[in-house]
């Protein structure tokens, strides 16, 4: 799953309470839904002293939740198949948390109480998240993208949660995220860098939303992607004008998302469980100084669900390998390292594969040499997992944006692409000459509009088919490719509905 993480920090003063917003959990609800056929999500109303036959069937099914959840299985014990919750006397519930705990053994996986709640009749009833590290994978991986205004304090919070120390409020924290000497000279990240948080089995602990914050946060919905903010530097000002500017912002028409200021764990696990299936934006005020709203941050990203289904999971990794290089560079006597993201197949060591485009559009034949995962060496790299990739030679002249195919692909490059697209916002209209950033996947060029199908010009809200050309050398695209073109303030979004391949010389 790639979440958009927005971050802001606040200006100055009416408290937004989660009492407005109609999320369901379980601290407010008498029932939950029926047991869902599919999915990960299981209901046992308890799980006693089972026989071993029972044990086995049990174990059976726990494992086929898993495969579902892509690793992560949750169980709701206490509650019947049809949702009512009828709980569960301290000594079942004793005995069912510990049957749960022996099943997960058997399967190698790991068991963590998400929250209880006793109910009006005196019995318990616990929501518990199983998971295990499918067996082909070293870790369960989500991807997160961080966006934010200037000097929003994103490079300091990171610094925090991956290095474990707090800032000393004067952007100590946020130096070991600087990869040139200019940004240290400077105070300010100009480069995009991958950091890594870790978590082992266990739950592991300028003025308001400005500038490119709400550019961050319209291009997100209008990506309709799952996103959620972090409000920084509350040590310094209460964030309440900046929460409720964001509650107008996600309630106005064309957003209707709903706003969920977390404030402890239960939000934290309602936060987690609907941010792929609701429209819910989870809000988090934090500072990096104090520590302040750290912990249920860290907790709500030990939580989240991996981003797609394993039969997903599976149907990507049966396709041909594509992996998209994000970055590129020559490490001493080791060789061309590629960094990126497999979007489809797999790729092993020694797999014989071609690169590019090059200038004319053609691919070379390259051999991948070694693997790494999160600076870990590994034999393979499977779809949806980012890697870097190092080559058994080097290549001159590669550039972030290209691609690493397999040879059995009848790979060429394009200058021209038509894409179906919708104006977000332009001053007056856009006509053909007009030039542009383009960002496709990896991708990052500017493209001159050559021809708008079946008008003159395209004006803000409107939509039509439009013939780009990339202005400096051809790229790899393919159809059904989302794209983000934006010029100034002007700004849309498109898809990819037809290429045309440059045709190289025999």
């Amino acid at each position: 799953m790639d979440s958009f993480f927005s971050l802001f920090d606040p200006n100055s003063c009416n408290d937004c309470s989660n009492d407005d917003f109609a999320i369901d959990n379980m601290n407010n609800q008498n029932s939950l839904p029926p047991e869902p056929q599919v999915g990960n999500v299981e209901y046992k109303l308890k799980i006693v002293n089972p026989t071993k036959q029972r044990f086995e069937h049990l174990v059976t099914q726990l494992k086929w939740r898993l495969r579902e959840g892509n690793g992560e299985a949750i169980y709701e014990i206490g509650v019947e198949d049809s949702g009512i919750l009828a709980g569960l006397s301290k000594r079942d519930m004793a005995a069912s948390l510990q049957t749960l705990q022996q099943m997960a053994i058997k399967l190698g996986a790991t068991t963590t109480i998400l929250r209880e709640r006793v109910l009006d009749n005196g019995r318990s009833i616990a929501e518990v998240l199983v998971r295990k590290v499918p067996d082909d994978q070293n870790n369960i991986e989500i991807r997160v993208a961080v966006l934010g205004n200037a000097d929003a304090g994103k490079s300091t919070l990171l610094g925090v949660l991956t290095q474990g120390s707090l800032d000393n409020g004067r952007g100590r924290a946020r130096l070991n995220m600087f990869r040139h000497l200019h940004e240290i000279q400077s105070g300010r990240t100009s480069s995009i860098s991958h950091e890594i948080l870790g978590f082992n089995s266990q739950i592991s602990s300028t003025a308001g939303a400005v500038g490119m914050a709400y550019e961050h946060l319209a291009i997100a919905v209008a990506l309709n992607v799952p996103f959620f903010i972090v409000i920084t530097k509350i040590d310094l000002v209460q964030p309440t004008t900046t929460l409720q500017s964001l509650e107008s912002f996600l309630k106005q028409v064309g957003s209707r998302r709903v706003p969920l200021i977390i404030k402890n764990l239960d939000d934290v696990i309602t936060a987690g469980a609907n941010q792929l299936t609701e429209n819910v934006v989870p809000i988090f005020c934090v500072s990096s100084v104090n520590g302040e709203g750290l912990d249920l941050l860290s907790r709500f990203l030990h939580v989240l669900p991996p981003g797609i289904s394993s039969k997903e999971k599976e149907r990507l990794e049966q396709e041909s390998p594509e992996f998209h290089i994000d970055e590129n560079f020559k490490a001493g006597d080791v060789g061309q390292i590629l960094g990126g993201l497999l979007t489809k197949g797999v790729i092993t060591e020694g797999a014989k594969m071609q690169i590019g485009p090059m200038k004319n559009g053609s691919f070379q034949n390259v051999t991948v040499k070694s693997i790494h995962r999160n600076r870990v060496p590994c034999r393979m790299v499977r779809a949806g997992q980012s890697a870097a990739v190092c080559l058994d030679s080097y290549i001159p002249g590669l550039r972030n944006g290209m691609v690493l195919l397999s040879l059995e692909e009848n790979a060429k490059g394009c200058l021209f692409f038509q894409a179906s697209v919708s104006v977000l916002f332009h001053a007056t209209a856009i006509y053909p000459g007009f030039q542009t950033t383009v960002h496709i996947g990896n991708i990052r060029q500017t493209a001159v509009v050559i021809g708008i199908c079946s008008s003159k010009c395209i004006h803000t809200n409107e939509r039509d088919s439009v013939l780009f050309k990339f202005k400096l050398h051809p790229e790899y695209v393919t159809v059904g490719q989302r794209l983000l073109f934006r010029e100034g303030a002007a700004k849309g979004i498109g898809e990819i509905t037809q290429i045309f391949p440059l045709t190289l010389p025999p």
